[in-house]
């Protein structure tokens, strides 16, 4: 394995994800929240002071969101970069609560001005673009209270072990797939989830790690790697795409729905230039939502290019 990729996010969670998910959701079903919450605050707190690598690369984020907003308070201080990966831990246990069935509606707020929850009872699904700000999870209370099955695609080799989990946890409208590469069988597979009404979820600001198309633009006022691979779905797909984000404020977890774009065409020579416009697009929304909630960020990895 190269440098890059044994330092690359995803080598990092390989190692260890499904085992460690299923032990905790096992242990907060036994247990619940309260008795497992310290823990895994110490069980963060410990990846703090021993992660040097994740503590920087929240330390850069915080100075870059402070220096883009032009706002001193956001400057990092070694609390706030704490604070961030306290964030994180709440987030992991929400995660849990969604998939044991424990987060009620009651609990999010749904800001949705185009009226795009109205759509997910269609004939034909559309393509949810998201992000690691927040709790992307919480697409699951959407689906079960709209009664319309999604499928969030990720990079995980570990998707059906995790299909197995959400199943133990009764989640029945959520199913998620691997999508390592955009080739024939996968995109055959979700034209046909698409056009019996399911829609599609994918997180678009982590490039695979086996490498994949990106685009390079600006992001909080310096150049940054994104992937391609959500808008070249949407292409390929034909599909409309629309945003979500999800973000925690107090007890409630606001559900942020927004257009983007009815559809993505391109022809040859102008692909690489359409695909460019939209992922700067995307990149101005998600840099307007971090603003919203500067320690949701969950991106613990060096995202920009340096010299």
């Amino acid at each position: 394995m190269s440098t890059r990729q044994s330092s690359h996010w995803a080598a990092q969670r390989e190692r260890g994800s499904y085992t460690l998910m299923r032990l905790t959701a096992w242990a907060v079903r036994r247990l619940g929240r309260g008795p497992m919450a310290p823990l895994l605050y110490l069980i963060v707190s410990y990846f703090y002071l021993f992660g040097r690598r994740a503590r920087l690369a929240a330390r850069d984020y915080q100075t870059r969101l402070a220096t883009f907003a032009g706002r001193e308070a956001l400057m990092p201080t070694a609390r706030s970069v704490h604070r961030q990966f306290m964030a994180f831990a709440d987030a992991l246990l929400d995660k849990l609560d969604v998939w044991n069935g424990r987060l009620g509606p009651e609990q999010i707020v749904l800001d949705d001005p185009a009226g795009l929850h109205r759509q997910l009872a269609g004939s034909r699904g559309q393509l949810l673009v998201g992000a690691h700000l927040g709790n992307l999870e919480v697409c699951r209370a959407l689906a079960e209270t709209r009664q319309v099955r999604m499928n969030v695609l990720v990079h995980t080799r570990h998707a059906e072990q995790f299909n197995r989990l959400l199943g133990e946890a009764g989640a029945q409208n959520l199913r998620l797939i691997q999508v390592s590469e955009l080739d024939p069988a996968i995109m055959l597979q979700l034209s046909q989830r698409l056009e019996r009404g399911e829609w599609l979820a994918i997180a678009g600001d982590r490039i695979p790690l086996h490498g994949g198309r990106t685009s390079t633009v600006d992001f909080l006022g310096a150049p940054a790697e994104f992937p391609q691979g959500p808008w070249l779905l949407a292409g390929l797909l034909e599909c409309p795409v629309n945003l979500l984000f999800c973000l925690k404020h107090g007890a409630h977890y606001h559900l942020h729905l927004e257009p983007f774009a009815e559809r993505i065409a391109w022809r040859r020579a102008e692909r690489e230039a359409v695909i460019a416009r939209h992922v700067q697009a995307y990149a101005d929304r998600l840099a307007a939502r971090c603003l919203e909630a500067p320690l949701q960020w969950f991106n613990f990895y060096p995202f920009w290019k340096h010299p």
